[in-house]
């Protein structure tokens, strides 16, 4: 059943994704050659507690840490360890806050250092496959507007469309219905409506879209060996116009 926000709640899940949002300002600028993927969960964990917030990864489904960290050939959820990044590698980070017991979810993908310009055109794509799909979240379109805009604007640039995972509805839960793919022909599913809050987030892969899961049973990696990119917004549809992308804060954007 897909529940709908009030704009009371909105607000709370605006300062939830206000505090993804900071955090993920925060790890970019941590991030370098020589910096191992546990500490950017220590620091992840210590600014959302810092910050009146609980981590929402922490102890989901008994998943380890507060940051999903996933380099190069991991699509998702890769765990944090001692692994440390190197110069040329890319760093999908994905976490989430719970405030007043409410969620907000966000990913970005970093480069460390240099990367060669297909790498660059890989991470510039999957981001704006997120804002194609958040450009179809208005009323009256349908879910699938969302899917059909990202999958579009990947496969054009040559790369391809993870299906085996997709964005949710986000609320009360980390994952509310709907299902938010990022795949598919336009005008299916339900419509679109005031107060649908979603977590839209496209993963996309240099090589073919297969993944598998790892023997920790969480992280995700390609099946050929390919790079991966990930971003993800949360965003709440209004009565009118474009929707409130929850997670995007101005003045960090202008600080990244």
């Amino acid at each position: 059943m897909i529940i709908l926000k009030t704009p009371a709640e909105i607000e709370i899940m605006a300062r939830a994704s206000r505090l993804v949002a900071e955090t993920l300002a925060m790890l970019r600028r941590e991030v370098r050659a020589g910096v191992a993927t546990e500490d950017l969960d220590r620091l992840a964990e210590q600014f959302i507690r810092s910050h009146g917030g609980t981590p929402a990864f922490k102890g989901y489904r008994n998943y380890p840490k507060t940051l999903c960290a996933s380099i190069n050939d991991q699509v998702v959820h890769g765990i944090p360890s001692k692994r440390t990044l190197k110069e040329g590698d890319i760093i999908g980070l994905d976490l989430g806050a719970i405030v007043d017991g409410f969620y907000g979810d966000s990913a970005v993908t970093v480069a460390v250092g240099n990367v060669n310009p297909r790498i660059a055109e890989l991470v510039k794509v999957t981001e704006e496959s997120l804002y194609a799909g958040i450009a179809q979240a208005v009323v009256g379109n349908r879910l699938s507007d969302i899917s059909h805009a990202v999958q579009r604007h990947a496969e054009a640039a040559g790369f391809s469309v993870v299906t085996d995972f997709v964005g949710h509805g986000i609320g009360r839960q980390l994952h509310e219905e709907p299902q938010v793919p990022n795949y598919g022909k336009p005008g299916q599913g339900p419509r679109l409506q005031e107060g649908m809050v979603l977590a839209i987030e496209p993963m996309i892969n240099m090589g073919s879209s297969g993944v598998r899961v790892l023997d920790d049973r969480w992280t995700a990696v390609t099946a050929d060996g390919s790079l991966s990119a990930h971003f993800e917004h949360t965003i709440a549809i209004q009565s009118s116009g474009p929707p409130r992308i929850l997670t995007q804060v101005p003045e960090l954007i202008a600080a990244c």
